[in-house]
């Protein structure tokens, strides 16, 4: 009789503890899992969150493309005359890697104009005051314009860096605005690239305006 009680005993306590055991064994799993659950949740909202962000536009990525399209159209035009009219070998190729570089952003901006059912600048428009940009830094008057297609050879050279380095410094202007205050990932992105390449280009001219 005092063996089976204890046997009885001993069992109740096995299964006791048992229980216990499983008890605390599940909810450690639950508070693992729920604050794991809660960290990862956490860090993919944040991360949507962010990239929501990215994807969106403000005011200054539609002003930044609307402007910097006519910017970048005019000095494709300017870079165009340099083929038969410079007479530097480096001007040439120069005015050759700004048209290469600079063709695909306007296509790459009038796409996003599109996409947002924005207005996209046409070459040829009365661009003064355009997308709240009065003036943009670093165009060229009508009067320039005229000057450059008239001269040729090393007057060429020399008006063409001139005016290049003026225009390039616009954009620069203008590219660390977007940067500052846009809102659309692959505007600032672009905006960045403009300020890297140009500055390069800028440095560039004016190593040859001095050789000049």
């Amino acid at each position: 009789m005092t063996i089976r009680t204890s046997t009885r005993r001993t069992r109740t306590r096995r299964a006791a503890l048992a229980a216990v055991a499983v008890t605390a064994a599940l909810a450690l799993a639950a508070c693992g899992g729920s604050g794991d659950g809660g960290d990862h949740a956490a860090h993919g909202a944040s991360a949507s969150a962010s990239a929501s962000a990215a994807r969106t536009h403000n005011a200054q990525d539609v002003a930044f493309a609307q402007g910097m399209i006519p910017h970048h159209q005019q000095a494709l035009e300017m870079a165009r005359l340099a083929a038969g009219r410079a007479s530097s070998a480096r001007v040439k190729d120069l005015a050759t890697r700004i048209e290469k570089a600079q063709d695909p952003e306007i296509r790459t901006m009038t796409g996003w104009l599109t996409s947002w059912g924005e207005q996209v600048p046409m070459a040829g428009m009365d661009h003064s005051g355009h997308s709240g940009m009065p003036g943009m830094p670093g165009m060229m008057t009508d009067a320039d314009m005229t000057a450059l297609k008239k001269a040729k050879g090393t007057d060429f050279d020399t008006k063409f860096l001139s005016m290049m380095v003026e225009h390039h410094q616009g954009a620069v202007e203008m590219a660390g605005t977007e940067k500052s205050k846009g809102s659309y990932g692959p505007a600032k992105t672009l905006a960045d690239a403009i300020v890297t390449a140009q500055n390069a280009e800028i440095k560039e001219m004016k190593k040859l305006l001095g050789a000049n």
